[in-house]
């Protein structure tokens, strides 16, 4: 009843907006209309280019948005975040639409049949892909949400279509909710998966940098530590470059990759004070590390489009760069 409550509080509701069958969705003639700000969450999940994984837009498992929920509602879904830019939010998932029209697979599932069927929570799981130059290095962005809910479309969508506008093929991680543990177990799976299918997908398995946003960013920093191999991934390179945006993760080891570091000066969910002390840590251990804290902002920033932070995505990747070895 608890969580009924706090679905109808943030203006979703559990197993609403069922969507169509597929039977019943086809492409209208001359193509499906593209999603605008004003566009209701019933036409997003029944959109012909999103129908087979648009579930997995949606950021809180075994809830879903009311049909008529508008985009730029957004904001209402998403508590622990700030900033939310719903001509991005459009921007992108129109991206992802451009390329399953032009015949390009856009979402890919990491789990097998076998997996999700032995555990159904990985049912929500999955990749979506924003491509970039073909061999060039990926990035995968786990977007936040403290572990209930994943900002796929807030955190996730907008930050990657960056990166691939820069050049770099960028992965957005819709992991499991409610563990810490299952969601890195998560990354490490979907990590795993890119590597293998590396030459399938025109990515270079290395050089690759990991990107989080607040609880999403412990996980790219939990990989940089620990390696792929303890959470129950393949052994795979080490990423080139970790991006961790206002997270409140402590912990780090000498092993860590060079390390970015975005914050927020009024953030109270992840002080930019404990990202600082972090951040000195590193550096004292010899780990190259670049930090900064953005003015007039709140946690859970996203992009930072019209902030000061708007810049920030475009300062990680030339991070990120000095970091890439060359053949």
């Amino acid at each position: 009843m608890l969580k009924i409550f706090l679905y109808s509080l943030l203006g979703i509701a559990p197993l609403a907006c069922a969507a169509k069958t597929a039977e019943d969705v086809s492409l209208p003639e001359g193509g499906a209309d593209k999603i605008k700000s004003e566009s209701s969450f019933g036409e997003i999940l029944n959109h012909p280019a999103l129908f087979d994984f648009s579930g997995r837009l949606l950021p809180w498992d075994g809830a879903a948005v009311r049909p008529e929920t508008k985009l730029s509602e957004l904001d209402k879904l998403l508590p622990y975040h700030s900033e939310i830019n719903p001509s991005e939010n459009s921007s992108a998932l129109n991206r992802l639409i451009s390329d399953a029209q032009s015949g390009k697979k856009v979402f890919y599932d990491f789990y097998t049949k076998e997996q999700k069927k032995e555990d159904s929570s990985k049912n929500n799981t999955g990749l979506f892909f924003f491509r970039g130059r073909p061999g060039a290095p990926f990035a995968i962005v786990s977007p936040g949400g403290g572990f209930a809910y994943v900002a796929v479309l807030h955190e996730g969508l907008p930050v990657a279509e960056k990166i691939s506008d820069l050049g770099f093929n960028a992965f957005v991680l819709k992991y499991r909710s409610g563990s810490g543990q299952y969601a890195v177990e998560d990354l490490a799976a979907a990590l795993s998966y890119i590597e293998k299918h590396a030459a399938d997908l025109e990515v270079a398995a290395e050089n690759y940098s990991l990107w989080g946003g607040s609880a999403g960013a412990r996980m790219p920093a939990a990989i940089g530590s620990y390696g792929t191999e303890a959470f129950g991934g393949d052994k795979v390179s080490k990423p080139a470059a970790v991006v961790m945006a206002y997270t409140g993760q402590s912990g780090f080891t000498v092993k860590d990759p060079p390390t970015f570091i975005a914050a927020a000066d009024n953030d109270f969910i992840a002080p930019a004070a404990v990202m600082k002390r972090r951040a000195e840590g590193l550096i004292r251990t010899g780990v190259p590390v670049e930090f900064h804290v953005y003015s007039g902002l709140r946690h859970g920033f996203g992009t930072g489009t019209g902030t000061s932070a708007q810049s920030w995505i475009k300062q990680a990747v030339k991070f990120w760069e000095k970091f890439i070895k060359q053949d």
